[in-house]
């Protein structure tokens, strides 16, 4: 299963979200597909995304929340998932793109997938993690349109999620990225000020 297969997938149902992708591949692709003003790309804050993601769940409860991660960056920050699950908003989905690399931080170079391997390639499980953190609703999604089905189940629906979905350690076509940071920073908050729900 690719990533941006996936992201094509629930692109269109993005439009009425907050979204928070993680920095790299996950950014870039989302991008490819088309920028939103309601798309906030985490440059440089590696692990953080479902923090900023909660903030915005918290202070904006009908707004449905959803962050785009990568299974490196949850690593680097797995309390992350232990915060998201005590706060429990039923307005966030987590999902996670489960590549077992550190693709965007040098696992994608030729060959470097096999050295730059994540705990996910040696068993860690996300979701089962997810799950005994506290997520009502944590599963591991391996097709395509098990991935669909179940994240845009999640997106209409009312409870914290997490989708983990295994994907193939591919880099975008392209990094290139025309938002700069500051002007996504700007532009993102004024995207939330709008009036936005779940719908």
């Amino acid at each position: 299963m690719k990533r941006l297969d996936c992201l094509k997938a629930i692109y269109p149902r993005l439009e009425g979200c907050a979204v928070v992708t993680i920095m790299g591949a996950v950014a870039a692709e989302l991008y490819s597909l088309g920028h939103r003003a309601n798309f906030f790309y985490l440059e440089h804050a590696m692990g953080l995304a479902s923090s900023i993601g909660l903030g915005i769940a918290l202070a904006q409860p009908h707004r449905k929340v959803v962050v785009i991660d990568g299974d490196g960056s949850v690593l680097m920050n797995l309390g992350g998932l232990t915060t998201l699950a005590r706060s429990r908003p039923n307005n966030l989905v987590h999902v996670i793109f489960d590549n077992e690399t550190l693709l965007s931080v040098g696992g994608g170079a030729p060959g470097g997938y096999k050295w730059f391997t994540t705990a996910t390639a040696t068993g860690a499980d996300l979701a089962g993690i997810a799950k005994a953190a506290g997520f009502p609703r944590a599963q591991m999604v391996r097709e395509l349109g098990d991935f669909e089905e179940a994240t845009l189940d999640a997106i209409n629906g009312d409870q914290l999620s997490c989708i983990v979905a295994k994907v193939e350690a591919e880099m975008p076509k392209s990094f290139l990225m025309d938002v700069h940071m500051l002007e996504n920073r700007f532009e993102f908050p004024r995207a939330l000020q709008t009036k936005g729900g779940v719908n």
